[in-house]
């Protein structure tokens, strides 16, 4: 769904921002303009009052050679289109004559390194297309195909409960299911589509050979990385700019690469006219979880803060120079939610920080199985944990609760019953 259709009281600037200027207040930004079959780059500044900076992150490589080279990713749309086409190319390159057993089994390895939720949605959902979609295409090709799931720590899913780690790992590691049995014939026996290779870092990733850190050497056909993030350098080059001096340079001991800011998400350094959340941001107070969860609750926090014009600066204390709580506007009633802020903080005349309620966490496992860790206080006593089909039922109606409008609800649904009713597309566009 385009981003213009969901405030149509904004302006949108189609550009990459290369540079944040604090001083002067301006952003310059690139965009490129095609027309006919040539494309050229203009340049064009973007002057602010307050800035927002939500640019998230990318991916972080750790400086291991050849995966940035090798490895697909896991971040953008295109990233997505990328691996569906690789995989699918997969199994094309297998089904050519004259190749031997172990050069099948090199080419459809697919290896996943990062067994967070990322990564093990990631092999559970291939683990799927092979084995309900498997069967129609490549019937023959399937006894050569490998998922290895790779992990520098000793277990999966570090955020979850142990027993849900255990419950994930035996999902990945069960037995085949398909729904026509002859094709059960067609395996080895002791078949296991899924291993999972713990304590196992990654030194390097070459063009068809990942090299472990013990010594050991996995050739495959597609890497895909799903091992952590790491900072953009937009968000590096405003760091620079706010100085190794300020609030923001003192602070990045903790902060590594993101932008400080405060309980206010005000950046520090700054003069209470920049802003930011999400994946590049860090409250140093309490550094939070990188989680969609997170970004959604701390932009809706900003909002209100600024719809209903708080002053964002009201002045520095005269004691430390920090940057005074923002102070409500006097004049406007309060909401429900203000007064119960107000009581809990025992204070009228300034804004409550932004406070985060840990909803839970979810997990696809496949074989329409997921975990689901609700969390409904802070105590680890009081988890609700489901897995199997509750968990699914939990994941999906999640899922399809967080789409930002009725009508990305209802293709998501046409998309779930298609791929029932027909299976997946493997087109390649």
């Amino acid at each position: 769904e385009s981003i213009r259709e969901i405030n149509d009281q904004s302006n949108y600037l189609e550009g990459t921002a290369t540079f944040i200027d604090p001083k002067t207040k301006t952003i310059s930004c690139e965009s490129v303009v095609c027309e006919g079959n040539s494309c050229s780059i203009e340049d064009f500044d973007v002057s602010y009052d307050k800035l927002i900076v939500t640019v998230g992150a990318q991916t972080n490589t750790f400086g291991i050679p050849g995966v940035r080279e090798h490895c697909c990713f896991l971040k953008q749309v295109e990233d997505a289109r990328m691996i569906r086409t690789s995989i699918v190319n997969c199994f094309e390159r297998a089904n050519l004559p004259d190749l031997t057993d172990e050069k099948k089994i090199a080419i459809l390895t697919f290896a996943v390194i990062g067994a967070g939720p990322t990564g093990v949605e990631f092999a559970s959902e291939l683990r799927d297309f092979i084995e309900e979609d498997g069967p129609k295409y490549y019937p023959d090709l399937l006894k050569y195909v490998r998922i290895k799931v790779i992990e520098a720590s000793p277990t999966i899913l570090a955020p979850f409960d142990k027993s849900l780690q255990e419950e994930a790992i035996n999902q990945l590691t069960r037995g085949v299911k398909a729904k026509d049995p002859s094709i059960l014939q067609l395996l080895p026996e002791k078949f296991q589509l899924t291993e999972l290779l713990l304590n196992s870092g990654v030194s390097e990733v070459k063009e068809d050979i990942i090299s472990l850190n013990d010594g050991r050497e996995i050739p495959y056909g597609l890497a895909v990385w799903a091992a952590g993030n790491g900072p953009l350098p937009i968000t590096l080059q405003l760091i620079d700019e706010l100085g190794k001096e300020s609030d923001q340079g003192e602070a990045q001991s903790i902060a590594r690469g993101r932008l400080a800011v405060d309980p206010w998400l005000r950046v520090s350094g700054s003069d209470g006219s920049i802003f930011s959340y999400g994946d590049c941001s860090c409250i140093t107070y309490g550094q939070l979880p990188a989680t969609a969860q997170v970004a959604s609750q701390q932009g809706e926090y900003l909002a209100r803060l600024l719809s209903q014009d708080y002053d964002m600066c009201p002045g520095r204390d005269p004691d430390d120079n920090s940057l005074m709580p923002p102070r409500p506007d006097s004049n406007r009633e309060k909401t429900l939610a203000e007064k119960i802020s107000t009581f809990a903080i025992q204070s009228d005349d300034i804004a409550a920080p932004f406070q985060f309620l840990n909803l839970g966490i979810l997990a696809y496992t496949g074989g329409g199985s997921a975990l689901a860790q609700l969390q409904l206080t802070p105590q680890e006593q009081t988890r609700v944990k489901g897995t199997g089909k509750i968990g699914f039922g939990l994941w999906r109606s999640v899922y399809l609760s967080k789409q930002v409008s009725s009508r990305n609800r209802i293709l998501v649904l046409i998309d779930w019953t298609k791929q029932q009713v027909f299976g997946r597309d493997i087109t390649r566009l």
